[in-house]
């Protein structure tokens, strides 16, 4: 495999990032994206690209002047496994302290792969700024399967990325 590299998103990937996640709508833990918006929005996505294939993507969503959400975070079927998701979150997890954010945020089906990158599963209410921005409309509200996760980035909070260990 060539080497990936984890780049900001441009106008131009916009289309390879909605096929991206259109592809993987059905295994059910995305939510649909227009692409006018991901056009909008392509800057606040962070993308990996092998050998100029956009194969993996995430956005860092401002919540709030402290809160920000990793969303849209996807990685082609045929790379899962080799990292990239875990790389594409440290990227949003410095690009969040470095614009001033004080919590990061997720909401995902499946935790466990947050919670190996140090968020924390808390209430929804913990986290308003979502709520207000994307809850309140959704057909789901106050149903919502999802686990509302945050990691803090303030130097209280901070702690190193998690790091795989071989157990003998």
């Amino acid at each position: 495999m060539t080497d990936p590299t984890i780049r900001t998103a441009t106008i131009d990937d916009a289309p390879a990032i909605h096929a991206l996640i259109t592809a993987h709508l059905d295994e059910g833990r995305l939510l649909p994206r227009d692409r006018a918006d991901l056009e909008r929005h392509a800057a606040r996505f962070v993308v990996c690209d092998v050998a100029g294939e956009i194969t993996a993507c995430a956005e860092l969503a401002p919540l709030s002047a402290r809160v920000a959400e990793v969303r849209s975070l996807v990685v082609s079927r045929t790379f899962r496994r080799v990292g990239l998701a875990a790389r594409l979150v440290g990227e949003l997890r410095r690009r969040a302290v470095e614009a001033g954010f004080d919590t990061l945020g997720a909401f995902t089906h499946d935790a466990r792969f947050f919670v190996r990158q140090n968020f924390s599963i808390v209430p929804h209410l913990w986290v308003p700024e979502k709520i207000a921005t994307d809850c309140v409309g959704c057909p789901l509200f106050r149903k919502c399967s999802q686990h509302a996760m945050v990691l803090s980035l303030t130097d209280a909070g901070r702690r190193a990325p998690a790091r795989q260990v071989a157990v003998a």
